[in-house]
């Protein structure tokens, strides 16, 4: 099976037609997870989230200034 980044780089190279379909075909897959392995999904989620923060690579937002920001996208 090809690696997610390769499947990506190539996916990216289509029209935006071509792209469009894909994502409807993927985001349709989706629905297809159940419940228990919804939850391990959205747990491994979180903890790679968290690991980002400790480690410093992810930069943390406010909710201040997410509420700026939305303030200032629906105006």
């Amino acid at each position: 099976m090809p690696d997610a980044g390769a499947v990506l780089e190539s996916a990216l190279s289509l029209s935006v037609e071509e792209r469009a379909e894909i994502a409807e075909k993927l985001l349709a897959s989706l629905d297809d997870v159940n419940e228990q392995e919804a939850e391990q999904l959205w747990a491994a989620e979180a903890q790679r989230r968290l690991d980002g923060h400790r480690a410093g690579r992810d930069r943390t937002v406010s909710a201040a200034e997410v509420a700026d920001k939305a303030r200032r996208l629906f105006k």
